[in-house]
């Protein structure tokens, strides 16, 4: 089931007004879940960063070792003749993948040159300014490189994030704040995560137990060139107990105020208010 409408696909090298059917049964993405994606975003008849979302996609498929087959300028040509179809007051997410079709003698390892390619555009609304989320503890961890392609954005890393927000959802939170395999604070079930202390912003520096999302860094350039401190650091849940305002940084909806973390409470606080405000001032002039 598609989470959007107004869904478009692109495969084979043109467009289709569909959610199309694009994997067959015995695709090596379909049974194994080689897999990978990446997401950008389009409102207010723009779509920021997608040079960098597009450069990623084939970053992921390298790192699940699936040939990226499709340059990033033609991504963003592809995409952009689909987002033709969209109207100036759509938003939409922009979702271009790539999945295996075969396998090597073993079965198991990808065979090189053996791509699929698509790009998917459904109509998501973006999130009120005033929407806000709480997070809750969660036995589940982020994986390490050892253990899983924690270096891309592969569809078989998302099972582990829903079993987060289903224990989560159960005692009434709306997301997990997820620690890594030491123990530290990573990020949520969804999103990359900012904490305000003393007017300070402090994140979780990237360790290679999570993505740095793109719009995580462009959160962290906006802030600075305001003029306030960012510490890429290392963060306990206590940490965030005793913070002044806590936030989420994701492609999806860009930011969504914590409101709450287990017991402690948060007011949607300047600094969480500026971070949105510089983020919509950037993409409008970018």
């Amino acid at each position: 089931m598609a989470t959007g409408t107004k869904i478009r696909t692109f495969f084979n090298g043109a467009w289709h007004d569909e959610d199309l059917a694009i994997m067959r049964a015995a695709d090596h993405g379909s049974w194994l879940g080689t897999t990978v994606f990446d997401g950008a975003r389009f409102f207010d008849s723009r779509a920021p960063d997608l040079e960098a979302h597009c450069t990623r996609v084939n970053r992921s498929a390298e790192a699940l070792m699936i040939t990226p087959t499709m340059a990033t300028a033609d991504i963003i040509t592809a995409a952009r003749e689909g987002l033709k179809a969209y109207g100036p007051d759509d938003a939409v997410y922009i979702r271009p993948m790539y999945w295996a079709l075969d396998g090597d003698a073993s079965g198991i390892v990808p065979k090189a040159d053996a791509t699929g390619f698509a790009i998917s555009l459904e109509a998501i609304p973006m999130a009120d300014q005033n929407a806000s989320t709480t997070l809750g503890r969660t036995q589940f961890r982020r994986p390490v490189l050892e253990d899983n392609v924690v270096n891309a954005k592969a569809g078989c890393l998302y099972p582990n994030n829903a079993r987060m927000l289903t224990e989560v959802r159960k005692r009434g939170f709306g997301n997990a704040l997820v620690a890594d395999a030491m123990g530290n604070v990573a990020e949520s079930a969804t999103a990359n995560v900012f904490m305000v202390k003393d007017g300070a912003v402090f994140t979780p520096i990237p360790n290679g137990t999570f993505l740095a999302g793109i719009t995580r860094a462009r959160h962290i350039s906006n802030l600075r060139a305001d003029g306030t401190e960012v510490h890429e650091t290392v963060l306990s849940f206590a940490d965030f107990a005793d913070a002044d305002e806590v936030f989420l940084s994701g492609n999806m909806m860009k930011v969504t105020p914590v409101t709450a973390f287990e017991d402690t409470q948060y007011q949607i606080g300047p600094v969480t208010r500026r971070v949105r405000e510089m983020y919509w001032d950037w993409a409008a002039s970018s």
